[in-house]
C-alpha cells in the first residue's frame, strides 16, 4: 500500500510554527534561512514570534505556511521517509510541488507571497464573504448557490469532506445562499473570518496576474505524482502542475475527491506535513480506514519516520 504526503493550506497558521523544527533539525533551519533570503525579510521570525495579526495577513500567511511545511518535509526526507504521492490543500499544493522537486523553494515562497497579495487585492475588503455549510450534501449546496446568485457570484469553494463545504462569493449572495441552504434542511452555517472570498470567480483578476508570474518559472516534472485541487486528478508533468496552480485560484478545492482518488490509487497512509491537523481531521471524515500521521513538529516527524508511516 502507498504513502501520501499532504500539505496544509491557509488557516493552519499559528505563532510559533516551525520554531521547534528549526531548533531540532539543521535541514529545517536551512529552509527558513533560504526563505528569509528569498523574500528579503525575516519570515522565520514572523513564524516563530508573530505578531499574530501580521502572520494572519494573507501575503505573509502563505509563504509562512509553505516554509513551515517544507521545513517538516526536509526533516522527514532526512530520516528516510519519502512519499509515493503528494497533494496539498489550496496553498498546500505549492508545498507539495516543492517536495516533488517541481518548484524550487525560493521561487515558491516568492510566488505565494505575490499570490496572497493578488488574492487580497482582487476584491475590495467587505465585498466578499465565505461560509462553511455543515451537514448538507454538495448537490443541494450547488442548487442553493445557483438560486441565490441573482446576478452575483456564489459557489462552492472548498469541498472538504462529507458534510463540510465552504462557499464563497459576494457578501449578499453568500447570505442568500445560507438561507437557501436552510430551506433545503441545513441547520448550521458558519461565516468564516477571511479577508477575501477565495476560490470563486471573483478571484479571476488574481488568477490572471498569477498566471503571468507562473509562466516565467521553471516547472520540472514531479518526482512523484501529484493529485491536484482543481480537477482532483493525477498530474505527472510540470506543465500540468503549472496549469493546475493557475486555475485553482478561482476554482474550487476538491479535497474530498482528491482523498478518494488517492485511496483508489492504493494509498493507505497519509502524513500531514506542516502546521496543524486540519487535513488529518478531514481525511478521517472522508475515509475512516485511512491511517493518518501529523508531522508538524519534531515529535510528529520522529513518530512518522519511526513507523515508516506504514
Amino acid at each position: 500500500m502507498s504513502l501520501a504526503f499532504v500539505f496544509p493550506g491557509q488557516g493552519s497558521q499559528v505563532v510559533g510554527m516551525g520554531r521547534a523544527l528549526a531548533e531540532a533539525f539543521p535541514e529545517s533551519r536551512a529552509v527558513f534561512d533560504e526563505a528569509d533570503q528569498a523574500l528579503g525579510f525575516a519570515l522565520s521570525r514572523l513564524c516563530y514570534e508573530g505578531p499574530e495579526d501580521e502572520l494572519r495577513l494573507t501575503a505573509n500567511t502563505q509563504p509562512a505556511i509553505l516554509a513551515s511545511s517544507v521545513a517538516a518535509y526536509r526533516a522527514l526526507e532526512a530520516r528516510g521517509l519519502r512519499p509515493d504521492w503528494v497533494a496539498g490543500h489550496s496553498l498546500g499544493e505549492y508545498s507539495a510541488l516543492v517536495a516533488a522537486g517541481t518548484l524550487g523553494l525560493a521561487d515558491a515562497v516568492r510566488t505565494v507571497r505575490r499570490r496572497g497579495e493578488y488574492m487580497q487585492e482582487a476584491v475590495p475588503v467587505g465585498e466578499g464573504a465565505m461560509a462553511a455549510i455543515l451537514g448538507l450534501d454538495l448537490a443541494a449546496i450547488e442548487s442553493a448557490c445557483a438560486e441565490a446568485a441573482q446576478g452575483q457570484v456564489v459557489a462552492p469553494a472548498n469541498i472538504n469532506c462529507p458534510g463540510q463545504v465552504v462557499i464563497a462569493g459576494h457578501k449578499e449572495a453568500v447570505s442568500r445562499a445560507i438561507e437557501a441552504c436552510k430551506a433545503r434542511g441545513n441547520r448550521r452555517a458558519i461565516p468564516l473570518p477571511v479577508s477575501a472570498p477565495f476560490h470563486c470567480a471573483l478571484m479571476l483578476p488574481a488568477q490572471e496576474r498569477l498566471a503571468a508570474d507562473l509562466a516565467g518559472l521553471t516547472f520540472r516534472d514531479p518526482s512523484v505524482p501529484l493529485v491536484n485541487n482543481v480537477d482532483a486528478k493525477v498530474v505527472r508533468s510540470g506543465d500540468e502542475c503549472r496549469d493546475g496552480l493557475v486555475r485553482q485560484v478561482s476554482g474550487a478545492v476538491r479535497w474530498q475527491q482528491s482523498v478518494e482518488l488517492l485511496r483508489q490509487q492504493g494509498v493507505a497512509t497519509f502524513v500531514e506535513v506542516g502546521p496543524g491537523t486540519v487535513l488529518t481531521g478531514l481525511i478521517k471524515k472522508v475515509d475512516r480506514e485511512s491511517r493518518v500521521y501529523a508531522a508538524g513538529d519534531p515529535a510528529g516527524v520522529e513518530q512518522a519516520a519511526r513507523s515508516g508511516a506504514a
